[in-house]
């Protein structure tokens, strides 16, 4: 199976941030194990040689990924590696995508794989587009492609059973039929943040607690930061935040100045570090073997995270608020409605020795059918 894997990279001077490049670098890999031939069209390639590389521009801004995908380019690419298949990485991407193939007088399957979602629903059911999306009011504009994607896909692949229900949901409320065209396919975990749970350092009444989730606004960061007074305060628990942008460019912050604001007021606080990885994927598994447990982030409708699995693979308990995929996801004994609920379990996390080891082997399983040769499977099932 030829392969053509469209990949919009958001950071492509800051990589260890950007989760669809960290998948597409292990799954490409894994694919071509699996027999298929892959190419990766982006702005940066991946690490293994035998994946193909077309280089792309990275577009300026989200919304250009998004409305502005370059039908002529996109054409000539697919002239030039004559796919059976073409994943789109931005669905919004493809019905720019099904025109190109038929310029390119190709019947190749468009395969939408939905990364990032545009949307969240309310307790109450209620559909809300995402605010980090709605810059000049273009979040109705952005959900409308993002179905109209969906209606130019064959395939279509969602992180979790909860991203497929709020897909399935979206694309009802927007008139699109997506028969049985969608499938469950999680993102492969780093078997380089594989650790076994026997070598985790138990906590001994104090425990180290990590953060490792992009600080936007819309992640719920202020909700985090709440929690994260009370911790450090109120359990025996210190906390480091990890700073994954670093400098951002003046362009990025005028659109969304909220990462910035957020990690000045988390330095302010007694009792949390901010930390960096610097794009060092040893330094960050060394971060992660220095924690005891992960906090999960706040982000209404979150459909799946990377930077949990992360933590999980390390054998690293991850508390959670109750909603969206971490609801689906985590243990039920780490999941919390209220901030005193989560002070509790951080609280028992750090002086309860069993309950502790316990959950880092529970944490550590729940990403044994993530190794990158088993969803690689999965991905080429779901693409016949």
């Amino acid at each position: 199976m030829r392969v053509l894997y469209l990949l919009n990279v958001s950071n492509p001077h800051k990589l260890s941030a950007d989760s669809g490049f960290t998948f597409a670098e292990l799954l490409a890999p894994a694919l071509t194990d699996a027999g298929a031939k892959v190419t990766v069209a982006a702005p940066v390639a991946t690490g293994d040689g035998r994946v193909g590389f077309e280089p792309t521009t990275a577009p300026a801004t989200k919304y250009r990924a998004r409305f502005d995908p370059g039908v002529n380019e996109l054409a000539a690419l697919i002239r030039r590696t004559k796919p059976e298949v073409v994943v789109a990485n931005q669905i919004e991407a493809a019905p720019a995508i099904r025109a190109a193939l038929l310029e390119a007088g190709t019947d190749a399957l468009i395969a939408g794989y939905c990364h990032y979602l545009p949307f969240s629903f309310t307790a109450d059911g209620r559909l809300v587009t995402d605010p980090s999306l709605d810059d000049g009011g273009l979040g109705d504009s952005v959900l409308l492609a993002f179905a109209a994607g969906l209606a130019a896909c064959d395939r279509l692949l969602a992180h979790s059973s909860t991203a497929a229900s709020w897909i399935t949901a979206a694309a009802a409320r927007t008139g699109v039929d997506l028969g049985v065209k969608l499938h469950v396919v999680p993102a492969p975990r780093d078997e380089r943040l594989v650790r076994d749970p026997a070598d985790v350092a138990v906590p001994d009444g104090t425990a180290a607690a990590l953060y490792n989730h992009r600080l936007y606004a819309h992640y719920g960061t202020a909700a985090f930061t709440a929690l994260a007074r009370r911790l450090v305060t109120e359990a025996p628990v210190t906390l480091t935040v990890m700073d994954l942008f670093g400098t951002r460019s003046p362009e990025r912050i005028r659109l969304d100045p909220s990462p910035e604001r957020h990690r000045d007021e988390l330095a302010a606080l007694d009792g949390i570090t901010i930390a960096s990885d610097r794009g060092d994927r040893i330094r960050y598994r060394n971060l992660l073997a220095d924690a005891h447990f992960g906090i999960a982030p706040f982000r209404p409708g979150c459909p799946w995270s990377m930077s949990v699995i992360d933590c999980q693979g390390m054998g690293l308990p991850v508390i959670a608020p109750r909603t969206g995929w971490l609801a689906e996801h985590i243990d039920d004994d780490l999941l919390f409605d209220t901030p005193d609920q989560a002070v509790a379990i951080a609280t028992r996390l750090a002086t309860d020795a069993e309950f502790y080891r316990v959950h880092a082997k529970r944490a550590h399983a729940a990403t044994a059918d993530l190794a990158p040769a088993a969803v690689a499977a999965r991905y080429l099932e779901a693409l016949r």
